[in-house]
């Protein structure tokens, strides 16, 4: 362990240049009692090893997304002996990559290809915005792909026939949607698992590696339950929308809708209903198209359908009676 007779004396220039962090920014932290006040020998200050761990810890904490505020609080408990291995280590897990993806680089000729040729800067330009392409510093024909599967998805969609502008509105559109699905997902977690772990305090060493632990078990829960229930409505969904588009005769494994009760046509000589004398027709269930039960759900609602049906096959009955007895004259 170093003593403090062995620690090294260094100007502010040589922290500044060592640390990476400039003259100014060493000056607020002391101000702000982020970083210790330095040795004062004759006029001038004097800063050690210990001022140069500290800034690197502070630089550490700021590039995981911790604010100045919060920075000093965990420093503060930190001299006060609570210890930070828990706590970065905790935000370790929590920054770890939440896919097994592994990030790729595509040139600008690659990506084109990939494309069918196609060379739509702007598309590139919205691909950079939402970060399916993060730039190559020095590289202005080269990117990063931090998913290349959702690159994949969108090659696919694109070989489909789907525009490039599409694609991008499509995915913004998504995004928010998951992002909302994310921060439910993390209030509902927060509230019934990990509230113990946010009191005002740090959290102890011992805390830390629990809530780490569990967020190593809840890690995969979130892209399971949203998987299984993308499967579910996707498959309901879409087969729904394709009886809607084509009959439900192309669809015969799945479920059927209820079909709608039309009368069967009595014949020009039938009766009068069970309204009048004589026997009335028997109620029959004539399956319909989907197509067909949807366009009257959407003309009189739910449920009126049967009825609507029925009116309107009477109404047929009657005009095709009318046309037979028309000819007999």
């Amino acid at each position: 362990m170093t003593t403090a007779a062995e620690q090294r004396a260094y100007r502010i220039e040589d922290l500044s240049h060592l640390s990476g962090t400039t003259v100014r920014t060493i000056r607020a932290y002391t101000d702000r009692g982020l970083l210790p006040k330095p040795e004062r020998h004759g006029r001038a200050n004097v800063y050690d090893d210990t001022h140069l761990a500290r800034l690197r810890q502070i630089a550490d904490l700021l590039e995981r997304g911790y604010t100045l505020a919060s920075i000093k609080e965990l420093l503060a408990a930190w001299d006060a002996g609570t210890g930070l291995g828990g706590v970065l280590g905790l935000v370790g897990e929590v920054d770890r990559p939440w896919s097994d993806e592994r990030p790729a680089r595509i040139s600008l000729d690659e990506l084109t290809s990939s494309f069918g040729g196609v060379t739509d800067l702007t598309a590139v330009q919205d691909a950079l915005r939402l970060g399916v392409l993060e730039p190559v510093p020095g590289r202005e024909d080269e990117f990063l792909v931090p998913s290349p599967q959702e690159l994949a998805v969108a090659v696919e969609l694109h070989t489909a026939g789907v525009p490039l502008p599409a694609i991008t509105a499509h995915l913004g559109e998504l995004r928010v949607q998951v992002e909302h699905i994310s921060e439910r997902f993390l209030q509902f977690t927060t509230e019934y698992v990990f509230q113990r772990f946010l009191q005002p305090h740090p959290p102890t060493d011992e805390e830390a590696a629990e809530a780490a632990a569990l967020i190593r078990r809840l890690r995969p829960l979130a892209q399971q339950t949203v998987d299984a229930e993308l499967a579910r409505a996707m498959r309901s969904t879409a087969t729904a929308h394709i009886r809607h588009h084509l009959g439900e005769a192309v669809l015969p494994g799945a479920p059927a809708p209820a079909p709608a009760l039309a009368p069967a046509d009595p014949g020009p000589d039938a009766g009068p209903g069970p309204d009048g004398p004589g026997p009335g027709p028997a109620e029959v269930a004539v399956p319909l198209p989907a197509a067909t039960v949807a366009a009257v759900r959407e003309l009189v609602g739910d449920d009126h359908v049967p009825a609507f049906v029925a009116a309107a096959a009477d109404r047929e009955a009657a005009a095709r009676r009318m046309d037979r007895l028309a000819g007999r004259d």
